[in-house]
């Protein structure tokens, strides 16, 4: 068995395409191409959104906690050399759950896992916590488009 693969912020990026100030995971860890990864985001004040949500309670928005996951889950098979640097599209996300609100100086941990990577479309899902605290969780259908083209029908000329 091979030894799980370890990305800083530079391995990140050239996995993925999201790049600052879209880029929500700053380290993935124990990633087994094709099955699983965990991911950090370690929230500070000086994150552009905590001004304006809110300036008097500042806490992390939605849409970022669901981004800190589907950006640790497309490192399961964005990891594999032969989609390294792909295009991603969200086909689906379901079951988002949020369990507790992440704040200025919280470290998010997600542990994501894929159940199917078929015809460049990936289904699976993702936890996040603080400390042992239960904080998002979602499910996602995010799809390769450069793959999944492969697979459409050709339109008759």
């Amino acid at each position: 068995m091979t030894e799980p693969l370890n990305f800083d912020i530079n391995g990140i990026k050239a996995c993925q395409r999201n790049r600052h100030p879209l880029l929500f995971v700053d380290r993935v860890f124990d990633v087994v191409p094709g099955e699983k990864a965990s991911g950090v985001k370690c929230f500070t004040y000086n994150e552009w959104f905590f001004p304006a949500h809110f300036d008097d309670e500042p806490n992390v928005p939605g849409f970022i906690q669901v981004e800190s996951l589907v950006q640790t889950f497309i490192m399961t098979f964005l990891s594999k050399e032969e989609l390294r640097g792909k295009k991603t599209n969200f086909l689906g996300i379901n079951n988002v759950k949020f369990k507790r609100k992440i704040v200025p100086g919280d470290t998010l941990t997600v542990h994501a896992t894929l159940q199917s990577y078929r015809r460049g479309i990936a289904t699976g899902s993702a936890v996040s916590f603080v400390g042992d605290e239960p904080a998002c969780s979602a499910d996602f259908v995010v799809a390769v488009p450069d793959v999944l083209d492969q697979f459409k029908p050709k339109s008759a000329a």
